[in-house]
């Protein structure tokens, strides 16, 4: 009996451990691609409309976004883009971080973050 438990273990910690490497692949993934693609690039986003930037995302689109005001409450003056689950937005996520060219009412924004769940639409 004392085998068999520790096959079932072995096959647990198996499983844990596979599941753990695809979830770091898929971060390494999603890293490589943001890095890649716009991080290095990114002059060619500079005032430019979001839009152009999300057209270009043609593999991978954010999940959540996080805007951030500065000691003005009034003004947001950047967003944290995340490409992962709402569960997972607060540990090691990978960020695209957009600074506005153009401050944004705080108003306009706590808005649409209640109204989608600070999901990304």
């Amino acid at each position: 009996m004392g085998l068999q438990v520790m096959n079932i273990l072995i096959k647990i910690t198996f499983l844990i451990t596979f599941c753990c490497a695809i979830k770091i692949n898929a971060q390494l993934d999603t890293l490589q691609y943001l890095k890649t693609n716009f991080e290095i690039q990114k002059s060619e986003y500079i005032g430019k409309p979001f839009s152009y930037l999300l057209n270009k995302m043609t593999q991978l689109q954010p999940k959540t976004n996080w805007s951030n005001q500065g000691k003005d409450l009034g003004k947001t003056y950047s967003t944290n883009f995340k490409f992962c689950d709402m569960d997972y937005s607060f540990s090691n996520a990978v960020t695209l971080s957009i600074e506005w060219q153009e401050i944004i009412p705080t108003s306009l924004i706590k808005y649409y973050e209640k109204k989608n769940g600070f999901y990304f639409t």
